[in-house]
């Protein structure tokens, strides 16, 4: 990569590397420009905002000072200072937080990688929601009926949400588990827009995450999201982070399909009713008690206790566990590895699975590789 003929999008993606490196390493600017050999500042500040090209001989002096090899640099399946993420998250978890966002990175870097190569669209235009922080509730319950009729889901929008959203906004939703306290993540990457759940927890909570994430991608600009939206029961929500759940709540249970499902209840407790209606919708049963009472449905003295409707819960039947990733986003990994586009290894090291793990997970999609592991 010589400076002659280094590309903007190549000065772009080194210009974020070289900083979010250089932050995380506790440098100054004047400190890496001694340490890689220029003779100002003003040289590393034109760099970082991608105003001046590197040579591959200062190229190599910057990894070193740095502490990373000039690969790091290079890399389009990496998205070090290029992604950025809103958590739906406990805020406490350090260190952990961070190795997760360096491994999703890895995830979405590759996701836009691939689908660029075989020429796919990114969801570079999706639907602005007219909505900002002094927007009222009853405007985000009115956003939510708007996407519902936009993307056709229907009375129970749960069961097509997902899949709507790849086919009609090209955003993809990639399931993950095994790292407590993160519940989801909305993520926005060179164009590309990313819902990343927690395959681990609940039905109802998977949904509803997602509903709230989809929230922040289509209010990014106008109400850009917390890098952590802490989800634990002591931090008092932000007016943003209910317009997301008011939102998600209208969403996921329409209200034309509430009032039908009230009309025409037969019998059974009102603890019954909730259970089984919001299994039947894909949401927890209490948050499926507080849009029936904002709905007028039930006063609130009747409201039936948490632990009454975790007593009647109706939600196993339902409750299948998600593969890990996407179908796309693993034939796309396993077609990369099978034209030889991508190693075994680079796709073991980007996903964060064994060999064994990924050969498990290319044949749960139905992807035999060709080759013993």
């Amino acid at each position: 990569m010589y400076a002659s003929v280094m590309i903007p999008e190549q000065r772009i993606r080194l210009a974020h590397r070289i900083k979010a490196k250089r932050e995380q390493v506790g440098l100054s600017q004047e400190a890496l420009a001694q340490a890689s050999g220029f003779k100002h500042r003003q040289t590393v500040t034109a760099i970082e905002a991608g105003e001046r090209s590197v040579s591959p001989r200062e190229l190599a002096s910057m990894a070193q000072a740095l502490g990373v090899g000039v690969t790091y640099f290079t890399d389009r399946f990496i998205s070090t200072g290029e992604a950025a993420f809103s958590f739906r998250a406990e805020s406490d978890l350090g260190g952990r937080l961070a190795a997760f966002e360096d491994l999703a990175g890895r995830w979405i870097a590759t996701y836009s990688e691939l689908t660029e190569r075989r020429g796919g669209k990114q969801s570079l235009l999706l639907p602005a929601l007219s909505l900002t922080p002094r927007s009222s509730f009853e405007d985000a319950l009115a956003a939510a009926e708007d996407v519902r009729e936009a993307l056709d889901l229907g009375r129970y929008p749960s069961d097509e949400l997902e899949l709507a959203l790849e086919r009609d906004w090209s955003i993809p939703v990639l399931y993950f588990d095994g790292q407590a306290g993160i519940s989801g993540a909305a993520s926005r990457f060179r164009g590309l827009q990313v819902i990343l759940i927690n395959r681990s927890e609940s039905r109802g909570r998977r949904n509803f995450d997602l509903a709230h994430e989809l929230f922040h991608l289509l209010t990014w600009d106008s109400m850009p999201p917390r890098r952590i939206d802490d989800t634990g029961p002591v931090r008092e929500e932000k007016r943003v982070e209910q317009l997301a759940n008011n939102f998600a709540a209208a969403l996921l249970m329409p209200e034309t399909t509430l009032r039908e499902a009230w009309k025409s209840r037969t019998g059974g407790t009102l603890e019954e009713w909730i259970s089984l209606t919001a299994a039947r919708l894909g949401v927890s049963a209490p948050a499926l008690k507080w849009r029936v009472f904002n709905l007028g449905l039930v006063d609130k003295e009747d409201l039936p206790t948490d632990e009454a409707l975790r007593a009647s819960d109706a939600s196993e039947p339902y409750d299948v566990t998600p593969q890990l990733f996407s179908a796309t986003f693993v034939e796309r990994i396993y077609n990369a590895v099978e034209s030889g586009m991508l190693s075994v290894r680079k796709a073991t090291q980007i996903l964060g699975l064994t060999m064994a793990e990924f050969a498990d997970l290319c044949r749960s999609y139905g992807r035999q590789l060709s080759y013993e592991m």
